[in-house]
């Protein structure tokens, strides 16, 4: 196992798919579409490998982070009225800071992985299931690509300075959410509402890779976690999609 404190060629891979994710997200115009590709573990699943470290509670716990980092910037920025670059980064520093700190107190325990997907799996569900619809206009492509690129580099170049800091929070820091944020900060409910998809489809697997690896190893782990989070995120979307749908179709009659 590669010790977290190198630097290795996923670092190098991870900058470039991140970059190309946040990318391909800004130009596309519909919010539901900017949620559904803000989903894919892309950049867990590489960050995992360039991490090199099994799946413990620190990427499960993880989750709850990214949730209040969302969820920050839509009430920093709607609420609080602060510009959306400054809701960004003092969110993303919350994120860091605490994800530092809990990823010393929290032991790397299989007890402490299955409690935490326990809670974090409770708390989707009931966010998911109590969550309001409200229709959001769509927003493509307003910072350009060469802004773009240099910001989503910078953004990962920290995080993999900081791997060892972050442990298995790195894995689902919101590296696309920052430029996601930016790009869908006049549908920042639905990107909010698409965090506890997140974290429904996530954990799962998170929970496979961590029963397999041990016999398989982490990248075929990955594999077969990426097979249960599409068995659970096709029905949850598609469900998703039509209650809005109907909700939306009753809002216009």
């Amino acid at each position: 196992m590669m010790p977290e404190s190198s630097y290795n060629i996923w670092d190098i891979a991870l900058i470039l798919v991140v970059a190309l994710q946040g990318t391909a997200l800004a130009y596309l115009y519909n919010p539901k579409w900017k949620a559904l590709v803000l989903t894919l573990p892309i950049p867990f699943t590489v960050s995992v490998l360039a991490i090199g470290r099994p799946i413990d509670a620190t990427n499960v716990t993880g989750l709850i982070a990214l949730l209040l980092f969302t969820n920050g910037v839509r009430w920093l920025h709607w609420h609080a009225r602060c510009p959306i670059i400054i809701s960004i980064v003092v969110a993303s520093a919350g994120y860091c800071v605490i994800g530092a700190i809990l990823a010393k107190l929290i032991p790397p325990s299989d007890l402490a992985f299955w409690l935490s997907c326990a809670f974090v799996l409770i708390l989707a569900g009931f966010l998911h299931f109590n969550a309001s619809h409200r229709e959001e206009k769509g927003k493509k492509l307003e910072l350009a690509v060469w802004l773009k690129f240099p910001i989503l580099v910078c953004v990962v170049c920290l995080l993999v300075l900081m791997k060892r800091a972050l442990l298995g929070f790195m894995t689902v820091f919101p590296m696309v959410g920052v430029i996601a944020a930016y790009e869908g900060r006049h549908c920042l409910g639905t990107i909010s509402r698409q965090i506890p998809v997140v974290m429904l489809t996530l954990v799962p697997m998170m929970m496979v890779c961590r029963l397999s690896q041990p016999q398989f190893g982490l990248p075929a782990a990955l594999g077969l976690g990426w097979a249960a989070l599409f068995m659970i995120l096709i029905p949850i979307t598609g469900h998703m999609w039509r209650n809005n749908e109907r909700k939306r179709t009753l809002q216009n009659n």
